[in-house]
C-alpha cells in the first residue's frame, strides 16, 4: 500500500480518518477545491490553503491538452509547476472524455477524440492515462474508466461498467508504486445494486490504495445518490479511503459522509464565485439580486473569509454588477472557506460522537433561508 490510511474514529457509518502521502497529510472528511487546469479559478494557491484546504483536484484531460502532460513534467511537476506543495489527485479524464458526445469514439482499448479546443486528434488509453499523471507527480491518480451516462438502460449500465472494470485492470498493471502515491479504482453501475456490487468485487480483487464511488450526480437526483451509496459504501474496505467524485452541494455531503464517504470534490464553489453565488449557512445567495445593494451586512456573519471580514453584500453586489474581477474572487473565496469550514465541523462531530446532532442542527439552519435586512 503506497499510501497510508488511518482510521481515526466513527459515528455510525461516518468516518474520521487521514490520508498520507509523499507531498502532506490529507484530515478526512475532506473537500477538495477543484485545479482543473493547474490552478483553482481566482485563487491564489496560499489563499487556497487559508481556506483549510489540504488537496486539490487537478483534471488529465485538460492538462494532458493544455499545456501538455509532458511540459508539465519538464518544469518539475505539477505541484512546482502551480506552486502548490501539497497533495494533488487527478482525475482520469473519463468524465469529460464521455461528455464529448460527438468528439469522440470509443473501442475496447480506449478513445479516440478531437480536442474542444483546437480540433486535434487524440488517444486516451488506461495506459496512456496512468502515463500522463506519472507526468503530472500527482500524489492520487484515478484509475481510466467510462463513465456511464445517465439516463440509462441496465444492460446499457452492465456494458459501460464491465469495459471500466478491464480498464481498471490495465491501469492496475501500469501504475508504479511508490511510497506515498497510490491509485484508486472507480465502482460504477449507475444505480443498478447488482451491478455496483459487481464492480466493488471487481476492484478488490484488483487492489487499489482506495476506492471511489463514480457515475453520480449526473442527473439521477439525491435520493438516487443516496440509495446507491447505501448499498456500495458497506461493501468497500475499512482500510481504504472512499472517494465520491464530483459531488455536491452542501447537504449531499453532509448525507455522503453519514454514509461513509471519506472525500469530495465540486465544481459548485468555484463556479458559484464567478457567477454571483454564494454559499452560507442558511442557503444559498444570489448576490446579483438588487435587494443586497443596500445590505450593509456581510454574506455570513460567522464566516472569517476576507470576503465576510472585511466587505458588506452591497460591495459584493456592485462588484458583481459591473463585472470587477474582485468580485468573483472574493466570492470564490468565501465558498472554498464555507465548504472547508462544513468539512471541519463534520470532523469534529464524528470526533465528539455528535454527527446526527450536528447534521440536524445543520439542516435546521439551511432550511432558516436568508434573512432580510429590517
Amino acid at each position: 500500500m503506497s499510501l497510508s490510511f488511518e482510521l481515526l474514529g466513527t459515528d455510525g457509518a461516518a468516518r474520521r480518518g487521514r490520508i498520507g502521502t509523499a507531498h502532506g497529510t490529507v484530515e478526512t472528511p475532506a473537500f477538495m477545491p477543484l485545479g482543473t487546469g493547474g490552478t483553482v479559478k481566482a485563487m491564489l494557491p496560499q489563499s487556497v490553503a487559508e481556506t483549510g484546504a489540504e488537496i486539490v483536484l487537478g483534471n488529465t484531460f485538460h492538462l494532458m491538452l493544455r499545456p501538455g502532460a509532458e511540459r508539465v513534467a519538464a518544469q518539475g511537476g505539477l505541484h512546482k509547476f502551480m506552486n502548490w506543495p501539497r497533495p494533488i489527485l487527478t482525475d482520469s479524464g473519463g468524465f469529460q472524455v464521455m461528455s464529448l458526445k460527438d468528439l469522440r469514439k470509443l473501442d475496447p482499448d480506449g478513445v479516440t477524440f478531437r480536442s474542444p479546443f483546437d480540433g486535434s486528434q487524440h488517444r486516451l488509453t488506461p495506459e496512456r492515462s496512468i502515463k500522463i499523471q506519472h507526468l503530472l507527480d500527482t500524489n492520487i491518480t484515478m484509475s481510466f474508466d467510462e463513465c456511464t451516462s445517465w439516463p440509462v438502460a441496465e444492460d446499457a449500465a452492465a456494458f459501460s461498467m464491465r469495459l471500466s472494470m478491464k480498464w481498471a485492470e490495465r491501469g492496475r498493471r501500469a501504475f508504479v508504486d511508490r511510497p506515498g502515491y497510490g491509485l484508486f479504482g472507480i465502482v460504477q453501475g449507475s444505480v443498478f445494486p447488482d451491478l455496483r456490487a459487481e464492480s466493488v468485487k471487481a476492484l478488490i480483487d484488483i487492489g487499489f490504495d482506495g476506492y471511489a464511488v463514480g457515475g453520480l450526480a449526473v442527473g439521477e437526483g439525491q435520493q438516487a445518490m443516496f440509495g446507491v451509496l447505501d448499498v456500495t459504501t458497506p461493501m468497500l474496505p475499512d482500510d481504504r479511503p472512499r472517494y465520491l467524485m464530483g459531488v455536491g452541494r452542501p447537504a449531499d455531503i453532509v448525507g455522503a459522509v453519514k454514509r461513509g464517504i471519506d472525500m469530495f470534490d465540486c465544481v459548485l464553489p468555484t463556479r458559484g464565485g464567478r457567477t454571483a453565488q454564494a454559499f452560507t449557512r442558511r442557503g444559498e445567495l444570489n448576490l446579483r439580486n438588487a435587494r443586497h445593494r443596500d445590505d450593509h451586512r456581510p454574506i455570513d456573519e460567522q464566516c472569517a473569509c476576507p470576503a465576510c471580514r472585511h466587505h458588506s453584500r452591497a460591495y459584493l453586489h456592485h462588484l458583481i454588477r459591473v463585472e470587477e474581477i474582485l468580485g468573483a474572487m472574493l466570492l470564490t473565496w468565501h465558498n472554498l472557506q464555507y465548504y472547508q469550514d462544513i468539512m471541519r465541523g463534520l470532523r469534529d462531530a464524528i470526533e465528539g460522537g455528535s454527527l446526527d446532532s450536528w447534521a440536524a442542527a445543520f439542516e435546521e439552519e439551511q432550511g432558516r433561508g436568508d434573512i432580510p435586512p429590517l
